[in-house]
This record gives structure tokens, sequence and C-alpha cells, in this order.
């Protein structure tokens, strides 16, 4: 065990004269607390550690003591459903609400194990030898680290284990043996190993419509969140964690303010996830690394968090890694480098910056694990760019690595109007990849509809600078119309309430039917227009006030409600048409 004494602290690094071998990146212990740390920097005799935890109270002289291993955490079926900060020790516990000085892990549970292999059976790394079910009922599989493999020597029976008890023995092909338990440790900042990776096929179905309809992200993809302060980047989090359609929800707040995990750590034990209908605390893991925490923990929680995802995309899983926000991530980056003495990049970062959120953000994939199965890890990002500038460096090197982007635009919020997302200023690079999926589920003319809304949506642009200057009467009926019909677009459609019970989350199939509707206003009004009639007189159409509220007033239980609509909205367009028709001919 390598040893080496402090000779100067600088908040969260420490400098020591090493009497032993250090490697990089190795987790030490600082001081008789045994505060966490990682080794940074080797220089001839002398260690530059960082700190995890609160270094008050270190001096000259204490003992740094090596481990020998990386920087790691404890991956096993204790995860799911509970609360932990940013090394993954557990928040609000049965003794202590705050976590103790040198805590490494959480302590074990008990889980019912039941074994899927028997005595013989050869497994390979990653392979499936376990199912373990908690007291919530979930029942999850226990995996064989992805550096390990061999022939089963003994397997427990089943029963009711504590989840660091030994339940499996490998006997390896030096003839040596492993003992498994239902978790393992694995260092956070190396990517856990998979078979292959494969092409997105599939969207990640978020529930919200401006998402899943104009800009969606791959299951296995990766999003940004852009937007200044008050634009609404954790309600939108957290409605895309409620109402996603993957199977885990990794929830990362990193950096933010307290009241704010606060209200997500006292909300999300209370809500009930709407596929199942049970508690959506059990296919969650919340992490929450507050701003006022030791900022190198910060640093730290984001690898935490997409090795906790990686963990439970080897178990065949969808997972989406919520992440607020990667701007506090990087502060704390700059903020540390300072303290290391590094020179400063672009905007004070550090010049790695840019390598750091490439490490971070491929590791989202749909891939085949090396247990054959078949999971994914998408990772949304949210970005606080200062003033909401998003030309800062870490917006413009995160849009390197991401094909969905989301910019939060703060005119839409001031307006009352969410989630804010501006979509000319949003895009989604492999949106036409996800037509075959929308055909598939009752969207044929889903492509078509999309690039349609955008155009009208872009056409408003240009014409309401257009109307600023000459007066919207000024304006040929048809423009009139693309602004009426962009406005339609943005209230039926693309506004959503992140608190209303019916319109929380949508549905692909209700998604389906607003977009076909809407698109079917839009080609009666043309028609109607094209024939003489004034656009004001659509604003007076008895469908138009439902067709604004179907989202509020539809559920997804009573999708027949839009047939209805349908009919109502093609009976009064025949009556205006009728009528424009009548007062031609008196006029005549």
């Amino acid at each position: 065990m390598s040893r080496a004494s402090i000779r100067s602290i600088s908040g969260p690094v420490v400098h020591a004269r090493a009497s032993g071998p250090f490697r990089l990146r190795e987790a030490v212990e600082v001081g008789p607390q045994g505060l966490l740390g990682e080794v940074v920097r080797l220089h001839d005799d002398d260690i530059v550690v960082q700190v995890y935890e609160d270094t008050t109270g270190l001096r000259p002289g204490v003992d740094v003591v090596g481990r020998g291993l990386p920087l790691a955490i404890r991956l096993g079926p204790g995860l799911l459903g509970n609360i932990f900060d940013g090394l993954l020790r557990p928040l609000g516990g049965s003794d202590s609400a705050f976590v103790a000085p040198g805590m490494h892990r959480a302590p074990p549970a008990s889980f019912a194990f039941e074994p899927r292999v028997a005595a013989g059976e050869v497994l390979g790394p990653g392979a499936v030898f376990a199912v373990v079910t908690g007291a919530a009922g979930r029942a999850q599989r226990c995996v064989c680290p992805p550096d390990v493999g061999g022939e089963v020597a003994s397997i427990a029976t089943a029963g009711d284990y504590r989840e660091d008890a030994t339940v499996c023995t490998l006997r390896l092909a030096d003839g040596s043996t492993r003992e498994l338990a239902m978790g393992h440790d694995w260092p956070v900042r190396t990517p856990r190993p998979v078979r292959r990776r494969l092409p997105a096929d599939a969207p990640l179905v978020t529930g919200q419509r401006v998402i899943d309809s104009l800009f969606p992200v791959a299951q296995g993809g990766r999003a940004a969140v852009p937007g200044g302060f008050g634009t609404g980047k954790t309600v939108l989090l957290e409605a895309l964690a409620k109402g996603c359609n993957a199977d885990v929800i990794v929830y990362l707040g990193c950096g933010e303010r307290g009241n704010e995990m606060a209200g997500v750590l006292e909300e999300f034990p209370q809500l009930t996830d709407p596929k199942s209908g049970r508690p959506l605390m059990e296919r969650t893991v919340i992490i929450a690394n507050t701003s006022n925490m030791p900022v190198a923990a910060r640093e730290a929680s984001i690898y935490c968090a997409i090795t906790v995802a990686e963990y439970f995309r080897d178990q065949g899983l969808d997972v989406a890694l919520m992440a607020d926000s990667t701007s506090r991530w990087a502060e704390a980056l700059r903020e540390v480098s300072g303290r290391f003495g590094e020179l400063p990049g672009e905007g004070g970062y550090p010049a790695y910056l840019s390598s750091r959120l490439a490490d971070f953000y491929e590791r989202a994939a749909l891939v085949e694990t090396l247990g054959g199965a078949r999971g994914s890890v998408t990772v949304i990002g949210a970005i606080s760019p200062p003033s909401g500038d998003l030309s800062e460096p870490v917006t413009s090197h995160t849009k390197r690595y991401v094909k969905a982007f989301w910019t939060l635009d703060a005119k839409r919020a001031q307006a009352r109007f969410y989630p804010a997302v501006h979509p000319l200023q949003s895009y989604a690079e492999d949106a036409r990849d996800f037509a075959p999926w929308w055909a598939a589920n009752g969207n044929g003319d889903w492509l078509k509809l999309r690039r349609r809304f955008l155009t009208l949506l872009d056409d408003q642009a240009r014409l309401e600078r257009m109307a600023r200057i000459i007066g919207k009467d000024a304006l040929p009926l048809r423009q009139q119309l693309t602004l009426f019909c962009a406005d339609l677009v943005n209230d039926a459609l693309l506004r959503q309430s992140a608190f209303s019970p019916v319109d929380r989350v949508c549905s692909p199939r209700r998604q389906a039917l607003m977009m076909r509707l809407v698109g079917r206003f839009i080609d009666l009004a043309e028609a109607a227009v094209a024939a003489g009639v004034h656009p004001d007189r659509l604003a007076e159409l008895p469908s138009l006030r439902p067709l604004q509220r179907m989202g509020e007033d539809i559920p997804d239980a009573e999708l027949a409600r839009f047939e209805t609509l349908e009919a109502n909205l093609d009976r009064d367009f025949a009556e205006v048409m009728r009528t424009h028709e009548a007062d031609d001919a008196t006029h005549r």
C-alpha cells in the first residue's frame, strides 16, 4: 500500500510527497477520515490529488494512502429507486440526511436471489447468471463483470442474500477462482465494453410533441438543451424523465441550485409511472450534486452517472440519462484546473474541455452487449450558457458531439410558451431516419408534415418582420393565412403543459392524430383563401377553439374524439365555402 505525506492544500487540490509508487487516476484516502480522492498528476516523488470532499481541517503532514485501483463505484441492484450524491453515496438515509466524511458506498441491502445458471456452465464476460428482486418487486439481472468469464464452480440456491454476499464462484482459464456478488465495482472513467455498436433505428419517445414531432433524438443518441436562466431547462428535463419510454432513468443534478434539486427529490418519489402505474422511482436513479457540494465531486459525478447508465444498459435495458447541467460541470473543471496552475483556454476553461465533453457524450449508444442483449444509453445534457450566449465554449463544443439540439428561447419562456424550444434554432440531424418508425406507428406522412410545419414557422418569422413595418392588414391574404396557420401550429401542437394531467405526456399515436388534424386544417384553409375567403373568417370557425385545445381536452383513452373533431372541421369549412359562394352570387 502506497503512502504520501501532504505538503500543501489548495481547496480540493492536495500536493503530497510520495513514499511509494502511485499511479495516475489511482483512488486514494486522505487524512484520518479517509476522504476520497484521485491522483491527477505525478512528478518525480510528488503527487497531486483531487479530493472529492471538503478538505477543511486537513494540514500538512497528514497521510495520503493509495488504494492501488482507479476511482470506481459499486454497481448492483441497490441502485434503482434510490438517491445518491455525486460519488454514488446514499443521501437521506435512515441515520442522517448527510454523507459522513470518508463514506465510500451505501450499506448493502438484501434481495431475493434466483439463479439462472448451474454448476459446470461456462459464462462469458457480461453474461447473466441470476435474477434478483428487491422489496419493490422489480426484477433485475445480475451480470458478470465485463472483464471476467469462466466455468461456474458453484452457484447459490434461491433465497434472500445481502448484496455483497458471494453468490457465484467462477473457475477461470488459468485455474484460479473468482467470487461474484450481485454487484461489482467498475472504474467510472473507463467505458464498459460492448460487443458492437448498432445503428439507430427508432427515436426515444419523450412524450413532448415539439421534440418527438419536429426534433427527435435517437434511442441511444445524444441531445443538448441549451437555454438561459428561466427558460425551463430543469422542468423540461424532469418532464422527459417522467414521460420518456426508457426502461431506466438516471437523473443527474450537477451543480444545480439546492432548492431545485430539493423539488426533484421531493416530487419524484410521489410520481406514478404512466407506463406501469407503479411508482416512478422504481425505475429511477437520482444523483444529486448541488452547487454547495465540493466542486471536485461535481467533476466526477458526470462519470458516475454515465457508468450507472451503462450498467443497466448491459442488462439489455434502454436507459435515458438526464444531466442538468453540463455547464456547471465545465465550471468545476475550470475551477480545479485553475488550482492546478494549468494555462486557461477559451473562456477560461481548460484546453481539454472539448475532449472531456467528447468522452462523456460518446458513451451514449445503441449496442449489442457482451451478453448478446440489445441495450441503449441516451444522453440528454442541459447547458446554461452565460447570458444565453450560444457561442460560448461549452455550447459550441457540445454541438460537435450531439445530433439533436433543442434551443430554449427566452422570449418564448417570457410569453409563458412551454416547452420554450425555438423551432428555428433547433435541429435533429437524423430525423429522416425515423420516418419508417413513424409510418409503423400510424403517421406515414410524418416527414412531409414535419417539413411543412417547419417551413410554415420559418415563413412566419420572415413575415412578422415585414408586418412590423407595414402592418399585418397590408399583407396579401395568403401571407396573412401563413401567419394564422403558424400560430395554430404553435398553439395546437407545440405548446404543452408539464403540469396538465392530460397533456404532460403525449403518446406517439396521439401526436400522429394531432399532426394530421393540424395539417388537414391548413389544407382546407389554403383552399378557402384561394377561393377568396378572408382569413379573419377562419378565426370565427366553431371548431377552431377545440382544435387549439385538443392537447388539453382529448386524452389517450379517447382518441376517437379526433375523428369527431375532424368531421366538425370539414363541416365548418363546407359551411364557410357555401356562405362565401352565396355572398359572391348576391354581389354579382
